[in-house]
């Protein structure tokens, strides 16, 4: 919206910089921040009223009930702060008639309703099933559907919408997979996005951490891929429009970060599932738009290992009856470990969940760095 200021700009010179890119995504991820520490405490009295709080989890989680059981009665669905804070600083501060934009923020809406859903449920009906996973991947599906839909019906996306392009090569690898391939390609970037960072979100502080980390790469990557000469040069798929995207990852840093405030250690309140698939969809879109999706693998290092632990604890049991890890996801079974370690060494256990979450966090913002440094290997 304020983009549209500097159409002034012959009545106030200055005006001209909300031509700019970097200067609206500076702004906008203030923007998002102010407007979640102004809006928190009152979103967190409005959830403690309504007792939108964390239920017990001791029938789902076994011996894992020790670490849940202080978080009872913690304020969740808080990711409804950081959709607000995105959505309404990339309005602002964003071209909000572009496509790009529109479907991104289309996509992070979608996505934290089918969270809001899934976290009413639970906190309704007083149990941690919510809705079917069943349920949740057929509403996922449909709006993977739209969305390629979308992006082979706009003349801009039509071309590469079914390319594959991978890190460390110049151009494309697969110029065309076809529409199902491509169907079944976005649908593992965007729901694999989505659900990875849902299972991340077990500490205070972690899912929100690493997902700033990805918001920072991702920032660069849109920028660059919307810039000509930087695209040219550094041999990406250049989409004009695209660089827009640069101003919502701006913004969702802005809000995560804000969020962050009430969320570290011991956490004030838990972004749940309206938070974690409506960062999911976000991110993996973003990277689908760009055409970085095998970057997000890089990039979402610790989703990735969070993910990749429950499908290997899940496979693992029901062929060998064994488990590889303590818990999955991986977070868990390094609660466990240390708890362990500290029973042995005699030392007490306090502030054992933020070493791990500080530790998970540093190694997102690793991965995050090797993947926007992937951009300058061709």
């Amino acid at each position: 919206m304020f983009y549209y200021l500097h159409l002034l700009t012959e009545w106030f010179t200055p005006l001209r910089l909300f031509r700019y890119i970097t200067f609206r995504a500076f702004l906008g991820a203030g923007t998002a921040f102010l407007i979640v520490l102004v809006l928190a405490p009152l979103v967190l009295r409005w959830l403690r009223k309504l007792n939108f709080a964390e239920q017990s989890r001791e029938m789902e989680v076994g011996q894992l009930q020790e670490f849940f059981r202080s978080k009872k009665g913690t304020p969740t669905m808080g990711g409804v702060l950081i959709i607000f804070a995105t959505v309404g600083a990339s309005l602002l501060w964003s071209v909000p008639t572009n496509g790009y934009v529109l479907l991104t923020l289309g996509t992070m809406l979608f996505m934290g309703l089918l969270g809001f859903w899934d976290d009413y449920l639970k906190v309704t009906k007083k149990n941690t099933k919510g809705v079917r996973a069943r349920h949740k991947f057929i509403c996922q599906t449909v709006w993977v559907a739209v969305v390629l839909a979308i992006l082979l019906a706009w003349p801009e996306t039509r071309k590469l919408a079914c390319a594959l392009f991978v890190p460390f090569c110049k151009g494309p690898l697969v110029a065309d997979m076809g529409i199902v391939l491509s169907f079944l390609f976005l649908w593992l970037v965007v729901v694999g996005a989505t659900n990875a960072v849902n299972l991340t979100d077990g500490l205070d502080g972690l899912a929100i951490g690493c997902s700033n980390s990805a918001a920072v790469a991702y920032l660069v990557m849109s920028y660059v891929a919307g810039h000509a000469v930087f695209a040219s040069y550094l041999q990406v798929p250049h989409l004009p429009g695209v660089g827009e995207l640069t101003v919502l990852c701006a913004c969702l840093l802005g809000a995560g970060l804000g969020f962050l405030w009430y969320n570290c250690y011991p956490a004030q309140v838990f972004m749940g599932d309206t938070g974690s698939l409506a960062i999911g969809g976000f991110i993996g879109l973003i990277a689908v738009l760009i055409k970085q999706e095998v970057a997000l693998i890089i990039v979402g290092g610790v989703f990735v290992l969070e993910a990749l632990s429950v499908v290997l604890q899940v496979a693992s049991f029901k062929l060998t009856g064994k488990r590889i890890f303590y818990c999955s996801p991986l977070h868990h079974h390094f609660q466990f470990k240390e708890r362990i370690a500290a029973k042995a060494e005699g030392r007490p256990e306090r502030m054992m969940e933020t070493k791990i979450t500080v530790r998970l966090c540093i190694l997102s913002i690793i991965f995050a760095l090797i993947g926007v440094a992937m951009l300058k290997i061709r």
